[in-house]
This record gives C-alpha cells, structure tokens and sequence, in this order.
C-alpha cells in the first residue's frame, strides 16, 4: 500500500499496552508498591509516564513527588510485584497482535519494536507471548539516549531494519510515542489504550482503531 505517495516497507510496533496488556498490570504493581514504600496513589503516575523510560522516568518521580525519591527500592518492589501478577493471571496478549505481525511477515512487510522497556524486559515478555519470533529488528529504552517524545528510538529502529521513515508505519497507544513516531517521520497509527487521543494527537496520527486486528483490512486496502 502507498500513503501520501509513499510506498509502505515495514511496520514499528510499540510493545507496552500496544501488542501486550500490560500498562494496567503496571499501574498495579506501581499501586501496590508505593503502598509499602508509604507512597499514596502511585498507580495513577502511570497516566504521566506512559512511553517513558527509565532514566526519564526517575527523573519524573523526583520532580512530581519528591526529590529523594527512592527510584532503585520502588523498581525492585514494581519488578517483584509485576511477576506475582503475571506469573499467576498471565500478560495478555492484545487482540490482533499476533495475527497482524504474522501478516506483516507473511506479506513482506520489515518488522521492528521500538519500546521504551529495557530490552532484558521485552525480549523476555515478547518471547513468552510468542511474538518475538515476527521481529526482523528493534531498539529498546536502556539503548537510546532520549526517551520519547524524542524521535531517537524510532530512527533508530527504522535503522535497525534498514527502513527509511517515510515508508514505514509506526503503532502506538500514547500520545508520547506518537509525538516520538511523528517527529522522526513515519506515518502513524494509534490503537489507544490507557489514554483517549486529545484534538492534538488527532492531528498527528494518520489512522486510529479499536484495536490491531483492524489493520490486516486497512493494509489491503479495504477499510
């Protein structure tokens, strides 16, 4: 398919809240660390975070709740709980992913993630939903320099598969990851998640569905 004149090669995925259901498997395990660190509301910090990553996100806790936030304590707590939670309920896979990336394989499409989520954490979650295996590349939080919104994680994924931008469509779920997706030049798709696009994400996206398995018909053209 072509958008804007611009034939589509490849396809960069999100991965938190966009292939996996995890954002609200976050947000408890945030909830329920800050409880035992004495912290209210900590669950409610994601809806600020979101596309976040590390080092961004530390610096985040130290502005809006205190400055000797303890970061290091907080992610041992958020880690443990995280794994109690998906170790015994599972880390659901979002509805279409698994059939879109196969699709994108099967139909010569370039396939890459770019999360802000270290990449010991992603590969390993990919891998045990069984959607690592579509990916021909990706970057991950703990290999750029700057977070999103900045546009380093998608330039760089799009290197990793030797994409240029303006053939690429980016999925996101969170207004920092579009703004990311958007600045470094690809066309961009939301399937929202925790967040509701607002007037100005509108602007920024090309395309918004419920979910990924609208994609297959808008990639042949038919919706």
């Amino acid at each position: 398919m072509k958008i804007n004149g611009n034939k589509i090669e490849g396809l960069v995925f999100d991965m938190d809240g966009l292939l996996l259901d995890s954002e609200r498997i976050v947000q408890r395990s945030w909830e329920l660390s800050g409880k035992e660190l004495g912290i209210e509301g900590m669950g409610q910090q994601i809806y600020h975070t979101l596309g976040m990553n590390a080092k961004s996100r530390r610096q985040y806790f130290k502005n809006a709740i205190s400055a000797d936030f303890p970061y290091e304590e907080f992610q041992k707590l958020t880690s443990k709980y995280f794994y109690q939670i998906t170790d015994t309920e599972g880390l659901p896979v979002k509805k279409g992913a698994a059939e879109l990336l196969e699709y994108a394989k099967t139909h010569d499409y370039k396939t890459a993630v770019a999360t802000s989520s270290s990449r010991k954490y992603a590969e390993r979650v990919l891998t045990d939903a069984g959607l690592y295996q579509w990916f021909d590349g990706g970057v991950f939080g703990d290999m750029v320099t700057k977070g999103k919104p900045d546009p380093e994680i998608y330039l760089r994924a799009c290197e990793s598969i030797a994409l240029r931008p303006e053939n690429g469509l980016a999925f996101e779920d969170a207004p920092g990851g579009i703004r990311s997706a958007v600045a470094a030049g690809l066309h961009t798709i939301m399937i929202p998640d925790l967040l509701r696009p607002t007037e100005e994400i509108k602007k920024l996206i090309y395309r918004k569905f419920a979910d990924l398995g609208e994609v297959i018909p808008f990639l042949e053209g038919s919706v």
